[in-house]
């Protein structure tokens, strides 16, 4: 009688036990779009469900808030965005939301890129520079330590693994633009994004002057475009994954431009594309740009 009963209880102990019991719901997170989405990912594991308001492709300059992206935001244990103006819609969804959740602003402690064509003057892609990125992924950690304490240690633990993908990163985006001769290293894109990369690797990102990325160039901003190709000598144009690839083909027929490929800027492609994580993402870019430029 006493043996069944040392089953019994042990058997209720094991059906107790936290490795056979359902596993807990997963932390809410929201993020403003899909590059800020990955990171979070990284960082939180098997610990978070990661929301993207803008999933990939999608352009944020450009993005209207949905009802959906309201009840997401009303449900999120913490919110994460870019700052630095990039997405001029989240302050006003974040109070209409009510949401009680932190916000995190991954770009806290970034040294903002000055450019007085661009988003009033500062430049919000910060995200361009990977040593950059590796201070978003310190404010992510801290802001998922922060609502979520009893798992702070994992997060640290994967914050660390993730910045050592990112230091692997840099040194094959750098390997990379090392193959471009210096006199190369001037590219058109359809729009200012890439400061900060090339403010890192030595190579001057000429976007079309007046040209945003929600409108589509006229006749007159085409023949600006060209003027300035001729007068800067540049040897290729690169579309982006958010714009509209017509602009850069008109403008490479009637300049003589080469078309050097798309280059992913303010958005990750769809799962099955070439830049599915960040990481992808800068080796693709880097990839596209070598391969244009270093011949």
């Amino acid at each position: 009688m006493q043996r069944a009963g040392y089953v019994i209880s042990l058997l209720l102990g094991l059906w107790a036990c936290p490795a056979w019991a359902e596993p807990a719901s997963r932390l809410p997170v929201v993020a403003s779009f899909s590059i800020l989405a990955d990171l979070a990912r990284h960082v939180g594991g098997d610990r978070i469900e990661v929301t993207a308001l803008v999933g990939p492709d999608g352009d944020a300059h450009a993005y209207q808030p949905t009802p959906a992206d309201t009840k997401a935001l009303r449900d999120a244990r913490l919110v994460v965005v870019n700052g630095l103006g990039f997405e001029g819609w989240i302050d006003r969804l974040v109070k209409t939301s009510r949401t009680k959740a932190p916000v995190v602003v991954a770009t806290k402690g970034v040294a903002p890129r000055q450019d007085e064509e661009a988003h009033g003057g500062t430049d919000p892609h910060a995200w361009q520079s990977i040593a950059n990125v590796k201070i978003y992924v310190g404010n992510i950690r801290d802001g998922l330590a922060a609502v979520d304490p009893d798992a702070a240690e994992i997060y640290r633990a994967n914050a660390e693994a993730y910045l050592g993908e990112l230091a692997a990163l840099e040194a094959d985006v750098a390997a990379a633009v090392a193959t471009i001769p210096p006199e190369r290293r001037k590219i058109i894109t359809t729009h200012d994004a890439f400061g900060y990369f090339g403010a890192a690797y030595g190579l001057e990102f000429i976007a079309p002057e007046g040209v945003a990325t929600e409108a589509e160039p006229s006749a007159r901003d085409v023949a600006r475009i060209i003027r300035q190709i001729e007068a800067k000598k540049i040897p290729a144009v690169f579309m982006e994954n958010i714009t509209n690839p017509r602009t850069i083909r008109r403008i490479a027929a009637e300049s003589g431009a080469r078309v050097g490929g798309t280059l992913f800027s303010d958005a990750l492609s769809p799962q099955d594309g070439p830049a599915a994580t960040y990481l992808d993402m800068m080796r693709h870019n880097a990839k596209e740009l070598s391969s244009a430029l270093a011949r």
